[in-house]
């Protein structure tokens, strides 16, 4: 008897093992059939989160989902991660980033990134160029930068409305400090969170979705004499990388290369533009990851009307779909590496430029002693300082990487150092105005050039 019954709990104990087997096959069916199930439509607040939430699930070590804050009406602002190491920051991969609906009545944006989303990860694994660039970039992904603006558009129009500001009715891309001029205006939550996450992450390269143009505009948006206001261009010390990267994604685009714009009146050549010469503008976002975030940031306007028809969705999604990920790849230009000291630890706050081309707050490295500097193709002088020390200078023949998805490494060793260089960081000022006031104190002799070198000097502190 005993040895029937054992027999029958055996069999009963298969058959559960077996039903929990085809269980656990049905749930993980189930997620990836509610990741893959995204239609061409506007997603709200609750099915937004739903969808970010279901992909997460579904592709758990592929992806990372987190709130970097809250919204003023206290909505989540979500950002999903996604890349072979998700959850953290690994040495050597570089950050990247796309926000988009910063203007809650600018929607395509929003749309077009929970595509890209199911894009990533239903290619991860099946395409070799997304698994390479997965596995050697980490990507984040904010849909929405104010869905209190998204949600308050009750009627969908291609021009203005008011949802184009937050629930205090700001303007978020006038919200943060700019580095010309004294911007009054009161951070609102939604870019705090924004500021605080670009401290804490190591971005390298971004990019801000918009409506209601078709261009790629490039930092700086706002300018004075020392940046070539005077002649109605605005002009970073990048600026042959902010060209290259906005034709990048201009040349990948459908159409928008063309440069023919949304009117007769509106002409944009090969489809870019210089913020400046478009219009000038204080407190934007792309300035900020420049300035203080070590981040280059372009402005993408993805359609002429802001809040077109669900209809044309699938259009927009094809017309940016090779650009999207074009664009991505171009965070792997330059050069990247370590500073570190004579025992081999790392040295954060170490300030490493290219010559030629000092950043009004130097580029510093992270708490992993690492740099990354976005140079196109050519021979650069890397100068590495450690405040109190000798400068280490490397000249560097930098390829073009993008396509081995892994910039050119060059590190640097400081034999004399062994101590952890102090924190650093650059005052939230008009830091540009400080220059500008220099400049035209006196004219342009050695007293003027030793004015600027003591104000560099003072700013690089």
């Amino acid at each position: 008897m005993g040895g029937i019954d054992d027999d029958q709990n055996s069999e009963r104990k298969s058959l559960q093992d077996d039903t929990i087997e085809i269980m656990e096959v049905v749930g993980i069916l189930c997620l990836i059939s509610v990741a893959a199930a995204l239609d061409f439509k506007y997603h709200h607040a609750e099915e937004l989160e739903a969808y970010l939430k279901s992909v997460h699930a579904a592709y758990p070590s592929l992806t990372h989902l987190h709130s970097i804050g809250r919204s003023v009406e206290g909505r989540n602002l979500w950002v999903l991660v996604l890349g072979r190491f998700p959850t953290h920051h690994k040495i050597g991969i570089p950050e990247f980033k796309y926000v988009a609906n910063m203007h809650g009545d600018e929607t395509v944006g929003r749309e077009i990134l929970l595509h890209l989303i199911d894009f990533l990860v239903t290619s991860y694994g099946r395409d070799p160029v997304i698994t390479r660039l997965l596995n050697n970039t980490r990507v984040h992904i904010m849909p929405t930068m104010n869905p209190d603006g998204f949600e308050a558009t009750k009627v969908p129009d291609c021009y203005y409305s008011r949802g184009r500001y937050n629930k205090n009715g700001e303007d978020l891309n006038r919200n943060f400090p700019d580095a010309f001029e004294n911007n009054n205006a009161s951070i609102q939550p939604e870019t705090r969170a924004v500021m605080n996450w670009i401290k804490n992450e190591t971005f390298v390269l971004s990019a801000n979705l918009h409506g209601g143009a078709l261009v790629a505009s490039y930092t700086f948006d706002n300018g004075n004499s020392v940046t070539g206001s005077l002649k109605g261009y605005s002009r970073s010390p990048d600026d042959d990388v902010f060209i290259h990267l906005a034709k990048t994604y201009s040349f990948n685009h459908a159409s928008m290369y063309k440069g023919t714009g949304c009117d007769n009146r509106q002409t944009f050549p090969e489809g870019i533009t210089n913020g400046y010469s478009w219009y000038q503008l204080e407190g934007g976002m792309q300035d900020y990851n420049y300035v203080w975030g070590q981040c280059f940031e372009i402005t993408l306007e993805l359609s002429c009307c802001k809040y077109p028809p669900a209809d044309q969705l699938e259009k927009f999604w094809r017309d940016n779909k090779v650009a999207l990920i074009e664009y991505i790849k171009q965070v792997h230009l330059g050069v990247k590496g370590q500073v570190t000291d004579k025992n081999g630890d790392p040295i954060p706050n170490a300030i490493v430029e290219a010559k030629g081309r000092p950043h009004v707050c130097p580029y510093r490295t992270n708490e992993l002693g690492e740099y990354f500097l976005l140079l196109l193709p050519g021979t650069y002088v890397i100068n590495a300082t450690v405040p109190g020390f000798k400068s280490l200078l490397k000249t560097v023949e930098i390829p073009d990487n993008t396509g081995n998805f892994s910039a050119l490494k060059q590190d640097f060793s400081f034999p004399e150092v062994s101590i952890r260089s102090r924190a650093a960081s650059c005052p939230k000022i008009p830091l540009y105005q400080e220059l500008e006031r220099a400049s035209a104190a006196v004219t342009p002799t050695l007293q003027h050039i030793l004015v600027l070198m003591t104000v560099m000097l003072v700013i690089f502190q």
